[in-house]
């Protein structure tokens, strides 16, 4: 037994939650490390609870461990608490299934899957002994690489990646892998040069930004002849044939999605205009109805788990959805195991979805109308009346529905009193409404968050509102929606201005960084850690001025994220844009034509057939 595991053994009765660290869960996989070729360490930055949830990291541990020249293993941030323990006993940042240093591996992988974890990268690699900066690590570090929805503008914290991956990580993680079999430390930077040519691969030291005398971004420039100006991301075209995991790692406590998790397909053409997912993961990809029945009994065979959960962007809009439901309840049905679904469309099909779906056991629904008005539903691109709101959730209530969160958005394009006022008005209306059909047992929950322009979005442009606007119009809410038996919940602005900020970032934004981990920041998306002060005084020694990168961008000027390329173009981006200003619609291209947004799926065929549209 390594030194580090009987040591790691001592600390785990002086920590909340021992099952964090203990990497020998039933379906992990535990291989030696003197028999393969390449090792790579999964890094999720975010608590094992969020990250043991997370399926693009499952997804990946599955595919590098069907090898047998491979390995993967996982690490999550560390809480507090063991984080402690660790810097006092001068122990490294270890994985869990060997309990190995990080620093050990070949490759070590993040997922920037929020902008508020990356102090979390940063504390992971010093943690882990690894230099932060990619240009001071030498030919005894790992190489230390990037995916997930971040890594579509990853310029906030390039400076501390060698390569970063855009698109789905089941195409490019092996080839990357293969180039790494056999090569010397010293080959790092030769690694780099070959690794720069595949599709969706990022090396950051390879491009510089410019900036004017003012410090206006002047665009992104490749310093080399094999960097290509605009780098593509890497699209699985056949998601039937892609890796997927038929064995999911159980954990021994209560996790954010404790269930099976079934990607039905990957993409989404129904175009909200403030959605970055719907637009970086087209096009639409699906599984077919009996791969997805194979597959789930093999993960409830494998693991024991009652829940099947169908997730993607928009479940409900999978083609044979019904089909599916029906047939996978009579699989689960003597198994009593429950299907269910994110958040639904506001449609009476979405109803009849969740009347299939939750036989075995009835639970709350989840809708998501995100403005009050329907002129502002039309802004977003949200193409759902409020009439249809009503009578489906009143129907809802009338089968035994008694429990109804919904989410809005604050700070939209536009967004004016009328369209605060207008979710208090819809809110109240389903209260009444629901407390008539089931009386006091109905509960009603309403979130709302604040709007952050997304990069590659056709909101990209658009300024983000103040955190003093953020909380007037909290309190506005707040003060409206009172009635018993109303749940109202926001988020933190100071946290959604830091998101903002990162969002749209540019490389400046590293030594801010670098000053808030120094200064004790991480854990950024808890409340109870996150400390508005500390980011204050960063971004001033830094001598960054934050609120530069949330006010109103200029269509005609270089954005930070302009040479990676999500498929969707800048045009049809800014001709949605200018749709939204004239609350003027657009249809989903799955069910009427083409939209001209840019993406195209590569015929599956291979026989001159051409690239076909999105959907």
């Amino acid at each position: 037994m390594p030194s580090i595991e009987k040591a790691v053994d001592r600390l785990l009765s002086r920590v909340t939650k021992p099952p964090r660290y203990l990497g020998n869960e039933w379906n992990a996989v535990i291989k030696d490390h003197d028999g393969v070729d390449v090792k790579v360490l999964l890094a999720f930055p975010d608590v094992y609870e969020v990250g043991m949830s997370h399926l693009g990291l499952k997804i990946l541990y599955h595919m590098v461990n069907q090898r047998q020249d491979m390995l993967a293993e996982r690490v999550y941030a560390p809480w507090t608490d063991m984080e402690e323990l660790l810097r006092r006993e001068g122990l490294p940042l270890f994985s869990l299934e060997n309990k190995m240093p990080a620093a050990e591996f070949d490759i070590v992988g993040f997922t920037l899957q929020y902008e508020l974890s990356y102090t979390n990268i940063l504390n992971m690699l010093d943690l882990a002994g690894i230099p932060l900066l990619a240009a001071e690590r030498g030919p005894d570090d790992p190489l230390i690489i990037a995916g997930g929805p971040g890594a579509f503008n990853p310029e906030p914290v390039a400076p501390f990646f060698d390569l970063i991956v855009l698109g789905d990580g089941e195409e490019a993680l092996l080839p990357l892998l293969e180039g790494i079999k056999g090569r010397h430390p010293e080959r790092r930077e030769a690694f780099l040069a070959e690794a720069v040519t595949l599709p969706g691969c990022y090396v950051p030291s390879f491009y510089r930004d410019r900036y004017d005398g003012r410090g206006k971004f002047l665009g992104t420039t490749p310093l080399r002849p094999e960097a290509p100006e605009r780098i593509a991301k890497s699209i699985v075209k056949d998601l039937d044939a892609a890796p997927y995991p038929e064995a999911f790692i159980v954990p021994y406590m209560d996790i954010v999605h404790d269930r099976v998790m079934l990607e039905l397909f990957r993409g989404c053409t129904r175009g909200c205009r403030f959605c970055q997912a719907g637009m970086i993961y087209r096009p639409v990809r699906e599984r077919s109805v009996r791969r997805l029945r194979d597959l789930a009994k093999k993960i409830i065979r494998s693991s024991g788990y009652e829940e099947v959960s169908l997730t993607s962007l928009s479940s409900s809009d999978y083609p044979r959805i019904l089909d599916l439901v029906k047939d996978l309840s009579l699989d689960m049905k003597d198994q009593g195991v429950n299907l269910s679904l994110p958040s639904l469309r506001l449609d009476s099909f979405s109803l009849q979805l969740a009347r299939e779906v939750q036989q075995v056991r009835k639970s709350g629904l989840t809708f998501a109308p995100e403005a009050g008005t329907q002129r502002l539903r039309d802004v977003i691109n949200k193409n759902i009346g409020e009439e249809d709101i009503l009578q489906t959730l009143e129907e809802a209530f009338r089968e035994g529905w008694h429990t109804i969160k919904l989410y809005f958005m604050l700070g939209l394009p536009t967004e004016g009193e009328e369209d605060l006022l207008g979710i208090v008005d819809l809110c109240e209306k389903i209260f009444r409404r629901g407390r008539q059909v089931a009386g006091n047992k109905f509960k009603l929950n309403v979130n709302a968050s604040t709007f952050v322009p997304k990069p590659h979005t056709p909101f990209q442009w658009s300024r983000q509102i103040s955190r003093h606007e953020m909380k007037e119009r909290q309190q506005f809410l707040r003060e409206r929606l009172r009635s018993r038996g109303l749940k109202y919940t926001w988020h933190d602005p100071e946290s959604s201005f830091l998101e903002g900020v990162f969002s749209r970032g540019d490389r400046r934004l590293a030594p801010v960084l670098i000053q808030a981990l120094r200064l004790g920041c991480r854990f950024d998306g808890w409340t109870e850690f996150f400390d508005g002060g500390k980011w204050e005084e960063a971004f001033r020694e830094a001598g960054v001025d934050p609120g530069a990168y949330t006010g109103e961008l200029d269509f005609e000027a270089p954005l930070p994220w302009d040479h990676l390329q999500s498929g969707v173009s800048k045009k049809f981006l800014l001709k949605e844009y200018e749709k939204a200003l004239r609350g003027e619609t657009s249809p989903d291209c799955r069910q009427g034509k083409c939209l001209g947004c840019g993406v195209a799926i590569p015929d599956l065929a291979g026989e001159g057939g051409g690239d076909r549209p999105c959907g």
